[in-house]
Formats: structure tokens, C-alpha cells, sequence
């Protein structure tokens, strides 16, 4: 179902913005609907990795590393 929505912007900004429209063989009004849903669709995408990644820091990595016995172990080559 979708929604309309009234909108003021300054002219000069309808201008190019119906400019910008026929160079994409667009409406304003698809324009506009793409763009708010970009925008959303990376909200979203930026939310879903922080928790992620938040997750796996709470969880913490395995990095199978074992302290050298001694300091000569440290420093052998």
C-alpha cells in the first residue's frame, strides 16, 4: 500500500530535482521513493553488523596463543 506524502522545497531544488529525474528516466516522486528506501535499506544493513559485531566481541575469538614457557622460548629464532 503506499502513501502520499506533501513535500515543500525551495524551487531552484524542484528545478534540478525534475532535471535530475528525466536524466534517470524517472518521476520526482520514484526518485525520491528509491532514495528514502536506500537510505533506509543501509540503516538497517549498519544496524544488523553492529550487532554483529558487538556479538562476536562479547563472545570473543579464539586465537589458539599459549604464553612462551620462558623468556629465551620468547626469543628464539
Amino acid at each position: 500500500m503506499k502513501t502520499n506524502v506533501t513535500l515543500k522545497i525551495d524551487a531552484d531544488l524542484l528545478r534540478e530535482a525534475r532535471v535530475l529525474a528525466a536524466e534517470e528516466g524517472s518521476s520526482i516522486s520514484a526518485l525520491l521513493a528509491a532514495r528514502l528506501e536506500q537510505a533506509v535499506r543501509e540503516r538497517k544493513g549498519y544496524e544488523q553488523a553492529r550487532r554483529s559485531a558487538l556479538a562476536r566481541l562479547r563472545t570473543g575469538f579464539d586465537l589458539n596463543w599459549t604464553p612462551p614457557v620462558s623468556r629465551d622460548e620468547l626469543h628464539e629464532r
